[in-house]
């Protein structure tokens, strides 16, 4: 409020109006100093949670950077089985509990990665199509293969329009990446299965144009006439 007042009272201003506005400025707060007392208070309590919250999400991370180092040798190992419940006799907790646990901070992405393969390696493609669309990750190449993940969950359970519209955003999310011409390959192909021959032949079209040394090109005119026909 002391900001506002210096506003009204510049120095052109008449003696009588700078009085004025003072002692309106007085009575106001008289009047409402308790307003004013809580809302100060409410902006020390919205600095101390975010402080805390800042702490409890730095300290989260730390735990679940250590349970994920510990599962990974399982993961590695595709006992997935184990890598998704835990294995209690060793003290390692799964990937499952993880991410149930510490799912909103960097290591509990990842880890929701990990979850998602997981189940995809298992078979079982609606748990991982449900982690893989969770993935939430700065990275385009990880975000991409969780795109590309959801597209081969959704190519597994023959929904090939879904699979082509998930390998599609997977190339375009990391356009330069290893794996964009081979996204965009099986995105077209998908296309094609599903009966959208025209977007199966954009996207042959824009594989050969974009991505000219790619293995992929070597027999994309044949894709291209059969996908026309």
């Amino acid at each position: 409020m002391l900001k506002a007042q210096k506003k009204l009272s510049k120095k052109e201003m008449k003696e009588d109006r700078l009085v004025t506005s003072y002692f309106q400025a007085t009575s106001w707060y008289e009047q409402n100093k308790k307003l004013v007392s809580s809302v100060a208070t409410g902006v020390i309590l919205v600095v101390v949670v975010a402080v805390v919250v800042f702490n409890n999400l730095r300290s989260n991370n730390e735990k679940a950077t250590s349970e994920l180092g510990k599962v990974m040798r399982l993961y590695d190992e595709r006992r997935f089985d184990l890598a998704i419940n835990g294995n209690p006799q060793e003290n390692v907790r799964g990937l499952q509990a993880v991410v149930d646990d510490y799912g909103s901070t960097k290591a509990g992405e990842l880890a929701t990665f990990y979850l998602a393969n997981a189940y995809y390696g298992q078979g079982n493609y609606d748990k991982a199509l449900e982690y893989f669309q969770e993935v939430d990750v700065e990275d385009p190449m990880l975000a991409s293969s969780a795109l590309a993940g959801a597209a081969a969950s959704y190519e597994a359970k023959a929904d090939h329009a879904n699979a082509a519209d998930y390998f599609e955003r997977a190339a375009y999310k990391d356009p330069r990446g290893v794996l964009a011409a081979e996204h965009m390959m099986h995105a077209a192909q998908n296309y094609t299965n599903a009966g959208q021959k025209e977007k199966a032949v954009d996207l042959y079209k824009r594989l050969k144009r974009e991505y000219p040394t790619s293995p992929y090109v070597r027999e994309i005119d044949r894709y291209i006439a059969e996908a026309s026909s």
